[in-house]
């Protein structure tokens, strides 16, 4: 069982940063997926990013490249979603999630377990 809780959400303007952060308890495989995810209501959820747990390898959300950047910290068994310049359009609920499908997946059926999310507002 591996439990994960989000936080760092809240409002910002837009052309603003934030950083959000999982903290990751219980038993993680060594070759787990973290992976960020949001969702807009009444869409589906939907794939941000995606770090190797031990090895740090990246995957991202095509859009998304270049404004966020998603990191692990393995000592203190949390992940990270530094989220830069953003837009209004980035206004969602983020989740953090772990997969044990190998290589990295973006579909929200491959991951097990899920965080609550955290809510990101962007004003205009």
């Amino acid at each position: 069982q591996v439990q994960l809780v989000e936080s760092g959400g809240g409002l910002v303007q837009a052309g603003g940063s934030l950083k959000l952060e999982c903290a990751v308890s219980g038993e993680m495989e060594p070759r787990s997926y973290m992976g960020w995810f949001r969702q807009v209501p009444g869409k589906a959820r939907e794939f941000v990013a995606v770090i190797a747990w031990l090895g740090g390898a990246t995957h991202y959300e095509d859009p998304l490249k270049g404004r966020f950047t998603i990191s692990r910290d393995l000592s203190k068994s949390m992940v990270y979603l530094q989220m830069d310049n953003l837009i209004p359009e980035d206004t969602a609920v983020y989740y953090c999630a772990v997969s044990t499908a190998s290589p990295w997946r973006t579909k929200v059926y491959d991951y097990t377990y899920w965080g609550q999310g955290t809510q990101v507002t962007v004003s205009a």
